[in-house]
């Protein structure tokens, strides 16, 4: 089983030739509204994969809200969890470029009532995934990663956006971080100019988990807390149409195939293939593939190799 505890959000994506500088405007035609958040992303990621999944999170009495809830419910994703907040559902403002890079504002609203003990205890057995993101309340991660620690269920934490992360109050509880390269940098801080397998090492050791940075084109690299690791590839595109949820869905492919008994360097892989298939599409979820999509295009994706 998968739990993802994190953040429920609609995006209003604008497709724009050049996102725009500091005291600049740019125009575009039109405007689209995508169910998106990075909790939501990674649960509906989890579960087009193949997984069961488990959404909790809160959202607001509003029309935002009823719809970023049917569009979970329509992936197959359990929301009985899900609360209501007094708050505003959280919206993310989405300028796209024709390079597929963004730029993105997120109004957190709800998402700042997600609170830990809407996790009912008897999801956090040793069978269980949890998945967590930076965009719900530090500390409700926190209490939920040692609830979680504490019943043997393992506990992915995605550190994005990026945020400080006190090493010793996160040491022992977590499974596997994931973070881009410029998340890494920041968490580190002095030491940001280490190279990426060299920096995730460390973290690594840190922690006493597994540290996973993606890197874009370049694919993506793990590293042990025991040393050692893995490097994986990018999938090959012809053009990216909108990286939006790529690493949302890396993270809950990676989730689901933990879930599903994959070892690192197979969940790796996997997840590599799905986050460069949702680039080829428009919108967060939207954008996601399917299990079947996913398994199609592994061969185009070698197998992970040892760091």
């Amino acid at each position: 089983m998968i739990v993802v505890f994190g953040s429920i959000n609609v995006d209003l994506v604008f497709r724009v030739e050049a996102l725009p500088a500091p005291g600049e405007t740019v125009l575009t035609d039109a405007y689209a509204v995508h169910p998106g958040g990075k909790g939501a992303n990674q649960a509906v990621a989890a579960a087009r994969a193949g997984g069961t999944v488990a959404m909790v999170g809160s959202v607001g009495p509003d029309g935002f809200g009823e719809r970023a809830r049917e569009a979970l419910a329509a992936a197959g994703v359990d929301v009985r969890f899900l609360s209501l907040s007094e708050r505003a559902t959280g919206c993310a403002a989405i300028g796209v470029d024709g390079q597929g890079r963004n730029a993105i504002t997120v109004a957190s609203g709800a998402n700042l009532d997600a609170a830990h003990d809407s996790v009912p205890d008897e999801f956090l057995g040793s069978g269980t995934i949890v998945l967590l993101q930076n965009e719900v309340r530090v500390e409700q991660n926190l209490l939920l990663a040692r609830r979680a620690a504490a019943r043997g269920a393992r506990v992915v934490l995605n550190a994005a956006p990026a945020r400080p992360l006190r090493t010793k109050e996160w040491s022992g509880l977590l499974h596997t971080l994931v973070m881009n390269e410029a998340e890494l940098a920041d968490l580190l801080g002095p030491e940001r100019s280490a190279e990426p397998p060299h920096a995730a090492s460390r973290l690594a050791q840190r922690l006493g988990a597994t540290v996973i940075a993606t890197l874009g084109e370049a694919g993506a690299i793990a590293t042990t807390a025991a040393g050692g690791g893995w490097r994986i590839g990018a999938l090959a595109l012809e053009r990216a149409v909108d990286t939006t949820a790529a690493g949302d869905c890396f993270v809950g492919v990676y989730g689901q195939g933990l879930a599903a008994g994959l070892d690192a360097p197979a969940a790796l892989r996997r997840a590599g293939v799905a986050a460069g298939l949702a680039c080829t599409r428009a919108g967060a979820q939207p954008s996601l593939p399917g299990a079947a999509e996913i398994d199609a295009q592994l061969d185009r994706l070698p197998p992970a190799t040892g760091l």
